[in-house]
């Protein structure tokens, strides 16, 4: 049990793409198979957004890679899979996707400590590539900011 904490698969991609405005914690239904590949750390989030189907919350286009000793049961790794939040939760998820530029997108997978999946999913906003580049300047800033206070 130990061992599965140190599960994290994270989107870096998400951070420099989008503002995150919020942040939700999702259970994640998944086959034995699924499960099994990403506690080996065979997932990747890269490209995975959320959506509403009749108000239920799917993510799309999270890959979690065929388990190596899967037989004909081995699952599509591609394929859309439930997530699982409160009523209340997928209501203000729902209302907030009604304005014009917010997506939901996928930023972190883990296991916790009881083995479940879990993703980390948040409301976004998509940055231009002016915004992009301030946010570099202002990391960089902070960095060498930093490495002149350690001196």
């Amino acid at each position: 049990m130990a061992q599965q904490n140190k599960i994290s698969i994270k989107n870096k991609r998400a951070a420099f793409d989008y503002e995150i405005l919020e942040e939700w914690v999702a259970g994640i239904v998944l086959t034995g198979t699924e499960i099994k590949s990403v506690r080996m750390n065979k997932a990747s989030l890269v490209d995975c957004y959320c959506f509403l189907h009749r108000g239920e919350l799917f993510v799309h286009g999270m890959n979690i890679a065929e388990y190596h000793w899967g037989t004909y049961n081995n699952h599509e790794p591609k394929r859309d899979r439930k997530l699982l939040l409160n009523r209340r939760e997928i209501n203000k998820i729902e209302r907030a996707l009604q304005d014009k530029g917010l997506t939901v997108v996928g930023l972190r997978l883990f296991v916790n400590d009881r083995g479940l999946a879990k993703l980390v999913i948040g409301l976004a906003r998509g940055r231009k590539k002016y915004d992009k580049r301030e946010n570099l300047k202002e990391k960089d800033a902070k960095r060498d900011m930093d490495r002149a206070m350690k001196r």
